[in-house]
C-alpha cells in the first residue's frame, strides 16, 4: 500500500470521529505487517481526560485482533475540513507506539514520511525498568 492510499485511508477514518467537543476530528490508517489496515478515530469525552486519540484507537483495535507488527500510521487532522496540514501524533500516541514498532516505524503525515524516532528519540521501555 503506498503512502498516500494509506493517507487516504486515514482522512476518510476521520469522517468518523466523535469530536464534539474540540471540533478537531483525527484519523489514523494502521498498517500491519502483512498488508491489514486498522483505522482509528479520536473519541471524545465531556470529560476530557477520558478522550482516546484516533491513533491509539487504530492500534487497540489492531492487537485486540491479534496484530502487533505495524510498518505504517498514517494521521490525518483537521478543524476546518483541510486536512493539508500536518497533524503530530501526541505523546501518548508514540509510547503506545513504540510498544510494538522500532525506530525506523513509518509515520505518514500531510507533509511526508517520518520515522518514530525523529518525534519520540528517547523513550521509555523495557531497558529503563531494569
Amino acid at each position: 500500500m503506498s503512502n498516500d492510499e494509506l493517507y487516504a485511508a486515514a482522512v476518510k477514518a476521520a469522517e468518523k470521529s466523535y469530536s464534539n467537543y474540540s471540533h478537531f476530528t483525527v484519523g489514523a490508517a494502521l498498517l500491519t505487517s502483512d498488508g491489514k489496515v486498522f483505522t482509528g478515530c479520536n473519541i471524545e469525552n465531556a470529560s476530557y481526560s477520558l478522550t482516546i486519540c484516533a491513533e491509539r484507537t487504530a492500534v487497540f483495535k489492531a492487537v485486540s485482533e491479534g496484530y502487533t507488527d505495524f510498518e505504517a500510521i498514517a494521521i490525518a487532522g483537521s478543524g476546518n475540513g483541510d486536512f493539508s496540514k500536518p497533524c503530530f501524533p501526541c505523546g501518548a500516541c508514540l509510547q503506545v507506539l513504540s510498544e510494538f514498532c522500532g525506530d525506523s516505524f513509518r509515520i505518514i503525515l500531510s507533509d511526508g514520511e517520518h520515522s518514530l524516532s525523529d518525534f519520540l528519540p528517547k523513550r521509555f521501555n523495557e531497558e529503563c525498568m531494569k
